[in-house]
């Protein structure tokens, strides 16, 4: 199976879309993961709705092919969700904006997979957070059913790098289509010791449905951002987890380090995954 990297399009400061599809072409990568805003940018086009959907996927086809022009395929299409809500009415509405974000996630291709974010804690109690992911996660099993598609939660911010409550939300879930975006460094930003995470990466391997494999040192305020294999976080482990499970998915990199200018760090990253993957 051919080697499946390359980055996400964060952190690319002075390059367009399409310059940032060329860069990872030129440095060899083969993927990357779509930000929603490059599709669909809801604060200046409008909300993503069924009125404004076919417009959307114009624009995913668009980007689609920017991305094909430099050899490069989307193995993702973050959504931007917040699924830490307890309103029903809202909690409707963010599946069914979701179910178009999948639906928009076909256009890249039948493989792309449907990157969500767990939540936010905003005026939602600790206690809550659990359930109210469920009952957003647990509502999207029937479209990434019918619509062929996986979709992978990703450990973020400060719910689900809680490792213990997103396994137990994957657990409750349990759809065989609803697993995660590993994210090697995030859950060393949270707090968890290294050795904690070399852990977490054998538990969460089996869940895995796609990857941000970032490096890095240390966690919160004193969080500092590092190339593939110049940080403290054992990356080797975490690819010896994911191959041991038979994970056939994307690898790729995240860079928050220094060396922003021209791509040098992402350079670096994908560097380091051509070597190592």
């Amino acid at each position: 199976m051919p080697q499946l990297i390359g980055a996400i399009h964060y952190n690319f400061p002075g390059f367009s879309f399409e310059q940032f599809a060329e860069f990872i072409g030129k440095q060899g990568g083969n993927r990357v993961e779509v930000n929603i805003t490059d599709v669909w940018d809801e604060k200046e086009q409008g909300d993503l709705n069924k009125s404004t959907f076919d417009a959307a996927s114009a624009s995913a086809a668009k980007v689609r092919d920017v991305l094909a022009n430099h050899g490069v395929e989307a193995s993702a299409l973050s959504a931007r969700t917040d699924f830490v809500q307890t309103d029903p009415t809202v909690i409707k509405e963010q599946v069914a904006r979701m179910e178009l974000v999948g639906r928009l996630a076909k256009v890249f291709g039948p493989k792309t997979v449907l990157r969500s974010e767990g939540g936010w804690p905003k005026e939602v109690p600790q206690e809550k957070w659990l359930d109210s992911m469920y009952e957003c996660f647990s509502g999207c099993a029937d479209f990434v059913d019918a619509l062929d598609i996986d979709l992978a939660i990703d450990n973020h911010g400060v719910v689900t790098n809680d490792a213990d409550l997103l396994l137990r939300l994957l657990q409750k879930v349990n759809h065989p289509r609803i697993g995660t975006n590993l994210d090697t460094m995030n859950y060393r930003w949270y707090g968890h010791s290294v050795e904690r995470c070399r852990e977490i990466y054998k538990v969460m391997a089996p869940y895995a449905k796609h990857t941000h494999i970032k490096d890095g040192f240390d966690s919160r305020e004193n969080y500092k951002g590092a190339a593939l294999g110049e940080g403290e976080v054992d990356l080797t482990y975490a690819l010896h987890c994911l191959r041991d499970v038979g994970y056939q998915g994307a690898y790729l990199a995240e860079y928050e380090g220094k060396e922003l200018e021209n791509g040098v760090g992402y350079g670096k990253c994908i560097a380091w995954l051509k070597q190592n993957i």
